[in-house]
């Protein structure tokens, strides 16, 4: 739903940081790669610019639209801002606890969204909830571009990370003393978190000395006092695979699991494992933010508007919306939906090109798939299979019966349709584990006597595979670019 927005701004006020907070996003964090950050001005004067007039036509800057990452205001203004709300996943099913007493906090620092739990550290019970989205985005939807502005500009994004997490634990707090907080997230996130150098992340093969967890107090970060006692931000396995993943795994259980087991989180970033109780190979590839609609050209997070169902039925599209509302985009389920019934439907080939030479469908109120959308869809799901095939290769020829899905976007995917493009091999049953990152830090927190040893042992039996510089990733990457459906035996062919 879009309303108008009234800004009071002294001439020559950025409103980028404003923006934001009224739910404009930055995909490419100002690279000027998407203009998926376009605002129109109902009133007031927002000069246009070189960039402006690169990524919008002459039409759309005559009818008031202008880019938010490059937008400046001449005095007040009035914006109209199409809102939406996005549901953040925490989960509070009950888990077993080591009885002490207090308060802890579980944190999932995601690179879209975060989290954060208040759990009677007695019962073991969540008492209250915190989310909201991360503000280091208005600097990148990607972890790259948010490593090429840390490098810029050293501790903006420390600053703003840990601001916001301070902020969500002091209102957390007014229920009781908090006497520990644990915090989970991708290798990035810690980093920028920690304030450590980030530039063995900005080039392959990703290998960053600082994987070991850190404990803070929670005063040196300026947090409210009633968090007494120390902040940990959990340990990384590799890579970009982080302490979400480890949790993740940890809550899946996946090193009790006596037969072979696939786990996948397709957020932002996308990261892999494959394993069981004799070992796990893990992998994180470089999928990009298509399966959270990031530079879809009319890509949203999955809130009112969003196109989240697309079917083929009596040889035409249906489209499901959230909210019931007017469609204004489509978010990343709906994406493989949508990839899954117009390959169906026969309008997009195996090869993921459109047929009778449009560059565009129309899926409902406006609302369309461009070719390009279709493209970005094949580069994400292509890397994600070719990285499973290729991880469970390396531990034989057992076939993995079960594939857990966490994040969002695994909450929310069909598994037909996923199956139907090749994101996911056919011959699994697909199990959707929700915020599994939260869980296993709940876990965790729960846990003091035993949690070190969950961590040792996981990261004992857990390898990181470097994945993108191999030739054979390369090749299971191109061929699993086709969208058609997969098997685990597929690899061999490929």
């Amino acid at each position: 739903m879009s309303h108008h927005v009234h800004i009071d701004a002294p001439p020559g006020t950025p409103l980028r940081d404003r923006l934001f907070e009224l739910g404009v996003e930055f995909p490419c964090g100002g690279a000027l790669l998407c203009g998926s950050c376009r605002v129109r001005v109902v009133a007031g004067d927002v000069p246009v610019t070189a960039e402006m007039r690169e990524a919008l036509t002459q039409g759309e800057i005559e009818a008031g639209w202008r880019l938010g990452c490059f937008a400046h205001a001449n005095g007040p203004v009035t914006i109209e801002v199409e809102q939406w709300t996005a549901p953040v996943l925490t989960g509070e099913e009950a888990l077993r606890a080591e009885p002490r007493d207090g308060f802890g906090i579980a944190i999932d620092l995601g690179t879209t969204t975060l989290a954060a739990q208040l759990v009677d550290l007695t019962s073991g019970e969540v008492i209250a909830t915190e989310t909201a989205l991360n503000p280091q985005a208005r600097h990148g939807a990607d972890l790259m571009s948010r490593i090429g502005f840390d490098r810029a500009q050293p501790g903006v994004l420390r600053e703003l990370i840990r601001e916001a997490l301070g902020g969500m634990a002091a209102r957390l707090a007014v229920n009781g003393p908090v006497r520990e907080v644990l915090i989970c997230g991708n290798t990035a996130m810690h980093h920028f978190f920690c304030g450590l150098k980030v530039e063995a992340l900005a080039e392959a093969p990703f290998r960053t000395p600082y994987l070991g967890p850190n404990v803070f107090r929670a005063a040196d970060l300026g947090w409210a006092p009633d968090i007494a006692g120390s902040v940990t931000f959990l340990p990384n396995i590799g890579g970009f695979v982080g302490s979400d993943i480890l949790a993740g795994l940890i809550a899946c259980g996946l090193v009790r699991q006596t037969g072979l087991t696939a786990f996948a989180d397709l957020g932002t970033n996308g990261e892999v494992a494959v394993g069981s109780s004799h070992g796990i190979v893990c992998a994180s590839t470089a999928a990009g933010p298509a399966f959270e609609a990031g530079r879809i050209a009319m890509g949203m997070r999955a809130g009112s508007g969003a196109i989240d169902r697309v079917e083929w039925r009596d040889g035409a599209l249906h489209c499901g919306v959230i909210g019931g509302t007017a469609p204004r985009g489509i978010c990343g389920s709906g994406l493989v939906d949508a990839a899954a019934a117009l390959a169906e439907g026969g309008l997009v080939l195996p090869t993921g090109r459109m047929t009778k030479g449009v560059k565009e469908i129309a899926l409902a109120g406006g609302v369309a798939l461009a070719q390009s959308d279709i493209r970005e869809l094949q580069l994400a799901k292509g890397a994600i299979a070719a990285g499973v095939l290729l991880l469970r290769e390396r531990l034989g020829q057992e076939k993995p019966a079960t594939f857990h899905l966490a994040g969002a976007f695994g909450n929310y995917v069909r598994a037909d349709s996923a199956k139907r493009i090749g994101l996911l091999p056919q011959d699994s049953e697909v199990v959707a584990e929700g915020n599994a990152a939260l869980r296993g830090t709940r876990l965790l927190l729960l846990r003091p006597s035993a949690r070190e040893a969950l961590m040792a042992g996981t990261l004992a039996r857990t390898e990181h595979v470097e994945l993108g510089g191999e030739a054979a990733f390369q090749d299971a990457f191109a061929a699993c670019m086709r969208l058609a459906p997969l098997a685990w035996d597929d690899l061999a062919a490929l």
